[in-house]
C-alpha cells in the first residue's frame, strides 16, 4: 500500500500538553527491533552482557557528558531492550543553550536544555552507529532494517513511592526474563 498522509499519520505517544525539558525523574525502556537479543543473555537471572551490551553501557553512560542537565538513576541493559531513569536538572552556572566549557567535554556545543526525546535520539544514534562498526569490524549479528524500535516508552515518575517502585522493577528485571514479555521465548508459540 502506497504511503498516504491522510491515512498512515504517526501518533505520537507522548503528553500532548507536557514540557519534555521540565526538571524530573523519568523511566525510559527502549527496545531493540523485533525483539532480537544482540547485547547479551540471561544466566541464573543475571544479565550477561555481551560486548554489544557493554557498547550500549557505555552510550547511556555518555548521556551526562553530552547533556550537562541529565543525570542517571537506577538502569538495567537487557538481552534486548534498556529501562532506565533519566533525571532532569536545572542547569548550574550555565548558559540555557549549550555547555558551559566545550573543552570539558568530548561533545562540544552539546545543548544543555534539550527535551528528553533529542535525548533518547542522540542516544539510540551513537549505539547504532557503533553497531554497525561492531558487525563491520568485529562479526557481531547483524540487524534487520533498524537496530531500535521506531518510539520508546517513558513515563514521569511524580513522587517518591514510583521511583522506589520503578527502581524495584530495574533492580527485579533480571529475575523476571522468563516471564517477561519482551523474551522473544514468550512469542515463539504465539498464535494471533
Amino acid at each position: 500500500m502506497k504511503f498516504d498522509p491522510e491515512i498512515h499519520q504517526r501518533r505520537s505517544i507522548r503528553l500532548a500538553s507536557y514540557d519534555y525539558s521540565s526538571i524530573g525523574f523519568y523511566f525510559v525502556t527502549i527496545c531493540i527491533q523485533n525483539r532480537k537479543c544482540l547485547l547479551g543473555k540471561i544466566v541464573d537471572s543475571e544479565v550477561v552482557l555481551n560486548d554489544a551490551g557493554w557498547m550500549v553501557d557505555h552510550w547511556w553512560c555518555e548521556l551526562t557528558n553530552k547533556f550537562s542537565t541529565v543525570g542517571l538513576d537506577h538502569y538495567v541493559i537487557m538481552p534486548n531492550h534498556l529501562h532506565g531513569i533519566l533525571i532532569l536538572q536545572s542547569p548550574v552556572g550555565a548558559d540555557q543553550c549549550v555547555c558551559p566549557d566545550p573543552d570539558l567535554s568530548e561533545y562540544p556545543g552539546g545543548h544543555t536544555d534539550l527535551p528528553l526525546p533529542k535525548m533518547i535520539q542522540w542516544f539510540k544514534t551513537m549505539p547504532t552507529n557503533a553497531y554497525i562498526r561492531g558487525v563491520n569490524n568485529n562479526c557481531w549479528p547483524p540487524f534487520p532494517g533498524k537496530l531500535w524500535q521506531r518510539n520508546y516508552y517513558e513515563r514521569i515518575i511524580r513522587n517518591e513511592g514510583e521511583l522506589h517502585n520503578t527502581r524495584q522493577y530495574i533492580r527485579d528485571n533480571p529475575m523476571q526474563w522468563v516471564s517477561n514479555n519482551e523474551n522473544p521465548a514468550n512469542h515463539q508459540n504465539h498464535v494471533p
